[in-house]
């Protein structure tokens, strides 16, 4: 049974940095696309990043781009979010993903329990 366990989330001022990481078990890690999506409070569960299965390839919503970095280390079954100049509206619960199918999809399949980030201004 493939699982997803982050870590990384916590507390930050405005401009702030965070780096989430994101291990998987179970499973074979490069056979997945892997990504990032977020839900605040009130709001619907909304795509952050995602990353080919080599790596060579990602993809960022407009919100973020240029701010955050997806990357992945597959020896170690890790994908990261590098998050820097965070703004009040980036905090969320951040969930990792993983899919069969291709970053453009935006199709996921399976989830981790999620870890909170808080932005205050």
């Amino acid at each position: 049974q493939v699982q997803l366990v982050e870590s990384g989330g916590g507390s930050v001022q405005a401009g702030g940095s965070l780096r989430l990481s994101c291990v998987l078990s179970g499973g074979r890690f490069t056979s997945y696309i892997m990504g990032w999506f977020r839900q605040a409070p009130g709001k619907e569960r909304e795509f952050v990043a995602g990353i080919s299965r080599t790596g060579g390839s990602t993809k960022y919503a407009d919100s973020v781009k240029g701010r955050f970095t997806i990357s992945r280390e597959n020896a170690k079954n890790t994908v990261y979010l590098q998050m820097n100049r965070l703004k009040s509206e980036d905090t969320a619960v951040y969930y990792c993903g993983g899919g069969m199918l291709t970053i453009e999809t935006l199709r996921y399949d399976f989830w981790g329990q999620g870890t909170q980030v808080t932005v205050s201004s």
